[in-house]
């Protein structure tokens, strides 16, 4: 018999949502590398004398290990050696102004302004301003031992331990991750034909999405390190290509609703075989004869691919990126200078940052705190704007500091100091890249007890950190909630529409692209692959809108289904033209233009708007036309935006 909840007792969805454990695989060779590096250093300094050294370089390390998130070696170096460099700038501040009274307050909110402004721009540039702050924090709440450059050194040495032992497979494995990654995104186009025409078809083409954008960010990414183009990544990024069509001919063939030929899908995943081994013999294709337009368009792009795949040589010159050649490194840096100083949005964050960590500054420098630098580290963490609302962080940085102390109170009581520490650390270590992938509040109790481990080795409190360390946590996530969320409207009563209303424009626009001579198949491709893209970033935010309380969470719940609409809308106009390339009439300019009208239109409604709109419901056309499943995909999304 079932047991439910009183309905007085029933959780909220919101809660529910922050406090399930997302799915994904535990990286066995990161687990690796974290246990080897934050204890190596413990104890190469415990068998030196020196185990405050080796704590300082462990702490290092586990800067590194939250930084190890690339799967490309030469982003690897740039993700895990930039950070160190301005986490040792940070904590050579700290250290300086240690003691200073309201000098080290003005000092460290300085460090929080500018770790925000560079926070906002991009995932790397996020966990450099994490680590300048995190470090201007710890040198300056931490009494530091040995001369003012050996802890910069140590904590820099221990990151870049970190990024020695991922590189160590790199003469064996150079390559490696961008193969499986283009391997990985066939083997997804795979799985989303066998579902055409099934209830799975909308869950496996977002998964597409999300492999496509990875493997073009994996290889792109490397190849910006080249002067010029490496015929390895010439090869992958021509396979990558290669799917647009297949990627295309997918929602024509779902919309049929029937399934396909099990040898479709059966072939795709043989050209993800013949990615992954890098294989060159030409490959025959055992497909049924197409019987239609739909099928056709399958046919042939099967078969280009079959081509391009084990091609030796792709003419450089003739490759198109689908999402733009990527600019040189020294563009793109200065680049990223000027949005940070100049962005409204870099501003506002830098200021938000500094706000907080400035009242919790004052606050511990004008109340007796003991070690009162957990209080800016908790807030540090919880205004880390990449890791979801702040609201979540900081509910769920409370619940996962409880459940870390708790495992440190029994490490420090019955783990005698010294070499135990060793293979405890090991351990615990181990639980971060294992954790962190479940989610913020996971992250939050493997990481507690190994910087608890680690203080005690430089301060030695044992137990008495552990209530302190509590306090500090619900002081620090109390400040974040109140300056850094409540006191910003924009963070809890945001204008949910403005993105999707961008997106619903650009669908506009792809629509009067996918049509036409005129029209350069390059540019549509193009077109189609960032409009996916930024649904799929407008999914994420809406997804973590989910998490907040009310209003934000059930205006997030509200919108989402139009959200999808447009997803279908894209989807429509794809599989139409598919069918006008495979010998279908051309729809009239007419045609076109109204309903790239009507999504102007909606775009125009949602972005003057904080809920839902009146759009207009006159859009016919004839029924025999390619584009009439895109007018009843239009004419959903109207139905849904429009208020009943």
């Amino acid at each position: 018999m079932s047991r439910e909840f009183p309905i007085g007792l029933t959780p909220p969805d919101w809660l529910v949502r922050n406090l399930r454990p997302q799915r994904a695989p535990v990286n066995r060779p990161a687990v690796a590398r974290a246990a080897v590096a934050l204890a190596l250093p413990l104890a190469v300094g415990l068998a030196c004398g020196q185990p405050a050294y080796g704590a300082l370089a462990s702490m290092g390390a586990l800067s590194g290990v939250i930084g190890d998130t690339a799967d490309a070696y030469r982003m690897r170096i740039f993700n895990i050696a930039v950070p160190q460099l301005f986490g040792a700038i940070g904590v050579t501040i700290g250290a300086a102004v240690y003691g200073h009274g309201w000098v080290a307050v003005a000092t460290v909110t300085g460090v929080a302004l500018v770790s925000g402004m560079i926070s906002s721009i991009g995932a790397v540039a996020s966990v450099t301003g994490l680590l300048l702050l995190l470090n201007c924090v710890i040198g300056a709440g931490l009494p530091l031992p040995g001369a003012w450059w050996l802890a910069p050194l140590l904590m820099a040495g221990g990151g870049l331990l970190v990024l020695a032992l991922t590189l160590l497979a790199w003469p064996l494995r150079s390559g490696v991750p961008e193969r499986s990654a283009v391997a990985g995104t066939y083997r997804t186009v795979a799985d989303l034909l066998a579902a055409g025409g099934t209830g799975d078809y909308e869950r496996l083409r977002l998964a597409v999405t999300q492999s496509l954008n990875e493997s073009y960010d994996l290889v792109l990414a490397r190849r910006a390190f080249h002067h010029g183009r490496s015929p390895d990544l010439v090869r992958l990024l021509a396979q990558l290509n290669a799917l647009t069509p297949v990627v295309e001919a997918a929602p024509a063939a779902h919309q049929r609703g029937e399934r396909l030929p099990a040898a479709i899908p059966a072939a795709v995943s043989l050209l993800a075989d013949t990615v992954e081994a890098g294989g060159t013999d030409p490959l025959e294709l055992r497909l049924p004869a197409p019987a239609d337009e739909t099928a056709r368009a399958v046919d042939h792009a099967l078969r280009h691919a079959a081509r391009v795949v084990t091609d030796r040589s792709p003419d450089p010159h003739a490759l198109d990126d689908r999402l733009g050649r990527p600019a040189a490194l020294r563009v793109r840096a200065a680049r990223a200078t000027r949005n940070a100083l100049l962005s409204a949005a870099s501003w506002r964050y830098g200021i938000r940052l500094a706000l907080c960590i400035g009242l919790g500054q004052v606050l511990v420098s004008t109340v007796e705190v003991p070690r009162s630098y957990w209080v800016a580290l908790t807030i540090t963490f919880v205004m880390k704007p990449d890791y979801g609302s702040v609201f979540s962080r900081a509910l769920l940085r409370a619940l996962g500091t409880v459940v870390g102390l708790v495992v440190a109170a029994t490490v420090l009581t019955l783990v005698p100091r010294g070499w135990w520490d060793v293979p405890v650390l090991m351990v615990l270590a181990a639980l971060i890249p294992a954790l962190t992938p479940r989610g913020y509040g996971y992250q939050t109790a493997a990481i507690t007890p190994v910087i608890l481990m680690l203080s005690d080795i430089l301060n030695h409190q044992g137990t008495g950190l552990v209530v302190p360390r509590l306090v500090d946590s619900l002081v620090g996530c109390g400040i974040a909630l109140v300056a850094g969320y409540l006191l910003w409207p924009e963070s809890w009563h945001a204008r949910v529409g403005d993105r999707l209303a961008d997106a619903v424009a650009d669908t506009a626009g792809y629509v009067e692209l996918a049509f036409g001579d005129a029209a350069d198949p390059s540019a549509r491709a193009r077109s189609r692959r960032r409009l996916y893209r930024d649904l799929s970033s407008i999914r994420t935010e809406f997804q973590r809108a989910l998490t907040e309380p009310p209003p934000n969470g059930r205006r997030a719940a509200a919108w989402m289904p139009l959200v999808v609409a447009v997803e279908r809308i894209v989807d429509a106009t794809t599989a139409a033209r598919v069918r006008v390339r495979q010998g279908a009439a051309e729809p009239s300019a007419t045609e076109i233009s109204t309903i790239a009208g009507q999504l102007r239109e909606l775009s125009e409604g949602l972005r003057e708007t904080d809920v839902l709109v009146a759009v207009r419901a006159d859009l016919c056309g004839p029924e025999d036309s390619v584009l009439e499943p895109v007018r009843q995909e239009v004419a959903a999304a109207r139905a849904i935006a429009s208020p009943h």
